[in-house]
């Protein structure tokens, strides 16, 4: 269940709390039953493993890389000469 952040705005008391995403936001303080606010703060969900990273998807498209280290050098362009 996710963690919500409140702020009172009556006595300046911030809480965390675990609700589930379908519960109502709460709108009562528990310290001084002042009215709440729900908070918009930063996570702290990371991904981490494989599957995750844009290097890991790159071995799927290995045969239509356009990674210039893997294609052959061309040769320079002829010219035609003045005679």
């Amino acid at each position: 269940m996710p963690i919500y952040e409140y702020i009172c705005e009556d006595c300046g008391m911030e809480h965390e709390i675990v609700q589930k995403i379908t519960d109502e936001p709460l709108s009562v303080c528990p310290s001084c039953s002042g009215a709440m606010k729900k908070k918009i703060s930063s996570t702290s969900f990371v991904l981490k493993g494989t599957g995750w990273y844009v290097t890991d998807y790159a071995s799927k498209d290995k045969k239509n890389s356009t990674d210039s280290s893997s294609k052959p050098a061309s040769e320079p362009a002829k010219t035609p000469s003045a005679e």
